[in-house]
């Protein structure tokens, strides 16, 4: 195929649009129309409070667009020639910008999930392509994940070497088409003339034939600006605002969130957190003793297949997973209950309840489970973890998992929202966890898509909800038991900020200090646990310790 290397092509296509012959943003394929309707509720529901969402909405996310067996079946040509995973990559792109899906919620891995979205990529790009292999799995995973983390930095990119006014108008598909193109070209190091020639012949045969020209000449100028070393980067000076919007350029982060942390960490801490969330997840895995399985086997289970991992520095059970969770899920180390994932901040928070054999614990927002499961662990078959929460579905996970550790006749699941389940049942409790649901920006690194759905309002809200929580969960607690506050946020309003509101409302708790039950670098001036990521390589998470005195 001959590639048109001048700008040519891109004047060509913007002739195109405003000749009005291109497909609008709002006609993407008559194809997709049914799914970007059915997306548009799933994504009503997840913008809700998770408190307020229906149980299973991001399951009816994957099912919305199930084609009926009645329905008649619409043959698509295959087009071998085309990547199989780039043409999947754009798929799920699209479907988290257009629909509202989560990154994580489209990263299943049974066949089931794969197979079904060999559907959508036929009725969204209007062809077949191959299935996906292990590796094309893999890829596709990867590259939708460092497409949604880089995606404004790549948008700036595609914006200088084409214009704004073109970009902004620019249909859906070709949008995801273009990232895929510059993500392999500046982030996945790709081989130029695969990168390029490959992206083409996707826009070429989803599109038509002016979008391959355009992607081609967009790649390949980026290309060349690459290779020459003049590839345009934003640059950071001026006020205070003005460095927010080039950082938010350069690291790919929203502009009002830099302005947050700037003025709490500073600019080069800053910096260092965005660079955090930037980087492939590292995960964590506990060993599970109470089946008499160690760390040491564990990681030598590990080393078998090929896992790269290092011991927990702060947690005598945890092992820290760098890559390779692929193979421990498909090594069936999670199904024989060997191990549970769990990040070290969720362990530590646990280490915040201290869960003692003999006490009733009672986990007010459990799904999915890990704290519940851990601390049942540690009760060694005597006492009791009562998990409550409101999705269905989770909820069967924990049971299941439970199973599989061995802690099934030590976690009680109650499907109730925690406000109630508070007024039915008059329930005294040694120790009460409420992991509250939160804005999450202590675990940007693992949900690449959260920085880019969440907004300063949405705070306000959050807050309230989360004071709710607090509330109720306190009227679980004994005389003389301890109420434990997590978040897996790090910003004061959803923390420190709302327990010290709870104690000037609650004089019957009193807050007590972490020190002693977690090591000293996360304990704070206040005594507060805290886990920042950028400063101890883990998910950012909180935690309160609060003791009831009457």
């Amino acid at each position: 195929m001959q590639h048109d290397t001048s700008g040519a092509a891109i004047q060509a296509w913007k002739q195109d649009m405003s000749g009005g012959t291109a497909i609008p943003a709002w006609d993407l394929r008559a194809s997709l129309s049914g799914q970007q309707r059915a997306c548009s509720r799933v994504a009503t529901q997840l913008r809700k409070p998770p408190s307020c969402r229906s149980p299973c909405a991001p399951l009816a996310l994957l099912n919305s667009t199930s084609r009926s067996p009645a329905q008649p079946q619409r043959q698509f040509p295959l087009r071998s020639e085309v990547s199989n995973y780039r043409a999947f990559s754009v798929v799920r792109l699209l479907r988290i910008e257009q629909g509202g899906a989560y990154a994580d919620v489209l990263s299943g891995d049974g066949d089931h999930t794969w197979e079904r979205e060999l559907d959508y990529v036929a009725r969204t790009l209007g062809f077949q392509t191959s299935a996906l292999d292990p590796r094309g799995q893999r890829q596709v995973t990867e590259i939708v994940a460092g497409i949604t983390r880089w995606k404004r930095h790549l948008d700036f990119l595609i914006k200088a070497y084409y214009d704004v006014d073109g970009y902004d108008r620019m249909e859906p598909l070709l949008r995801q088409i273009l990232r895929l193109g510059v993500y392999e070209l500046v982030k996945m190091e790709t081989a130029p003339h695969a990168a390029i020639n490959e992206t083409v012949k996707l826009g070429k045969y989803s599109l038509r034939h002016g979008a391959g020209n355009l992607v081609n000449g967009l790649l390949r100028s980026i290309s060349r600006h690459k290779d020459n070393g003049t590839l345009l980067t934003p640059k950071v000076k001026g006020d205070d605002r003005s460095q927010a919007r080039a950082l938010a350029d350069l690291h790919s982060h929203p502009v009002w969130m830099i302005r947050r942390w700037m003025s709490r960490f500073g600019k080069d801490e800053t910096i260092k957190l965005m660079e955090w969330n930037n980087k492939p997840p590292t995960y964590g895995l506990r060993a599970n003793f109470g089946r008499g399985f160690s760390r040491e086997a564990l990681l030598e289970k590990l080393k078998d297949i090929d896992v790269m991992c290092e011991p927990s520095s702060v947690l005598e059970d945890f092992i820290r997973v760098s890559s390779g969770m692929q193979a421990v899920i498909q090594g069936g180390l999670l199904q024989k209950g060997l191990c549970s994932v769990q990040d070290e901040s969720g362990g530590l928070v646990v280490k915040v309840v201290d869960p003692q054999p003999g006490e009733i614990i009672v986990d007010c927002c459990a799904a999915p489970g890990g704290k519940a499961l851990f601390m049942a662990a540690c009760l060694k078959n005597q006492g009791k973890v009562i998990a409550i929460d409101i999705h269905k579905g989770k909820m069967k996970l924990l049971q299941e998992a439970a199973r599989h550790l061995g802690v099934e006749h030590v976690v009680t699941t109650e499907l109730s929202d925690l406000c109630s389940f508070v007024d039915k049942r008059h329930l005294s409790a040694d120790k009460v966890l409420v992991d509250v649901p939160c804005s999450g920006l202590g675990v940007l690194s693992k949900r690449a898509d959260l920085r880019w759905r969440k907004t300063v309002e949405d705070f306000d809200e959050m807050v309230r909800l989360q004071s709710i929580l607090l509330s109720a969960a306190a009227q679980l607690v004994k005389p003389g038991g301890v109420l434990v506050y997590s978040t897996c946020s790090i910003e004061a309003e959803e923390n420190a900020e709302l327990v010290f509101h709870f104690l000037k409302h609650h004089p019957e708790f009193t807050l007590e200090s972490v020190e002693g039950y977690v090591p000293s670098q996360f304990v704070t001036l206040d005594g507060f646990f805290a886990s920042l990521p950028h400063r101890h390589h883990m998910d950012g998470a909180f935690a309160a310790r609060l003791q009831r005195k009457y």
